[in-house]
């Protein structure tokens, strides 16, 4: 069965998942513009992995709950409140679990691990399932996904693609607010160092190299080179320090 579906029918066996699902659903509803990076595709997603890299040492019930909430209160990329809404939407599943029949030690695991998953927080999880949470949400900015995921939340926040002049800001400092490449430079290719489990740590880096294909193909459709022979100085693949 595709993942996808083995996720669906594993929600459908359970009332409370379903509510919860419902609820994101309705979330993605009520928004004025979609935001396919933080949608329930996206959850769903994150849920297959949360299962996958968490293994015997996750609860299947509690991965899938935690993904369906991890993004339940998601304030915009460039808001002055986005590195708090890890702790929001954890605060939101305290009450919204106990109310659906969770068991507290169950509520306790899935408000940790939201509370903990984001990079914005910069939290290591304190659990089993934390860490599998937080590797399979960043494991969404990464690969074919991420680079759709990067782009669209640039245009969001009104940024363009690169810069025409200095797309891999060989003589300027990374602006990954104006410009979307950056922000491969700025955190993306960073990210498979941050891993915590090994499937998450080896998938990461699968994903990575996709994103310094496209790269690499960018700069010879631009006619400038890839970013690491543009920037002789830094050596490597291009890879830049998570800032």
């Amino acid at each position: 069965m595709h993942e996808r579906a083995a996720i669906l029918a594993r929600i459908a066996s359970d009332p409370a998942l379903v509510a919860l699902l419902a609820e994101s659903r309705a979330r993605d509803a009520a928004l004025a513009v979609p935001d396919p990076a933080h949608d329930t595709a996206h959850a769903l997603r994150v849920a297959a992995w949360t299962l996958r890299l968490g293994g015997d040492d996750v609860d299947a019930r509690e991965a899938v709950a935690a993904a369906l909430l991890h993004d339940a209160v998601n304030p915009p990329k460039n808001s002055p409140g986005r590195a708090g809404a890890g702790e929001r939407s954890a605060a939101l599943a305290r009450g919204r679990l106990a109310d659906l029949g969770f068991a507290p030690d169950a509520v306790t695991r899935i408000a940790d691990a939201i509370h903990d998953h984001g990079f914005s927080r910069g939290a290591t999880p304190r659990s089993a399932l934390g860490n599998a949470l937080q590797d399979a949400d960043r494991l969404e900015a990464l690969g074919a996904i991420g680079l759709l995921r990067c782009i669209s939340t640039g245009v969001r926040m009104g940024g363009a693609w690169f810069d025409g002049d200095d797309p891999w800001a060989a003589s300027r400092p990374l602006d990954d607010t104006r410009y979307s490449v950056d922000h491969f430079f700025t955190k993306l290719l960073g990210l498979p160092a941050t891993m915590r489990t090994e499937g998450g740590r080896a998938e990461a880096g699968r994903r990575a190299d996709f994103l310094r294909a496209f790269l690499a193909r960018l700069g010879d459709e631009l006619g400038c080179g890839g970013p690491w022979r543009a920037s002789p100085g830094r050596g490597g693949p291009p890879i830049r320090p998570v800032s």
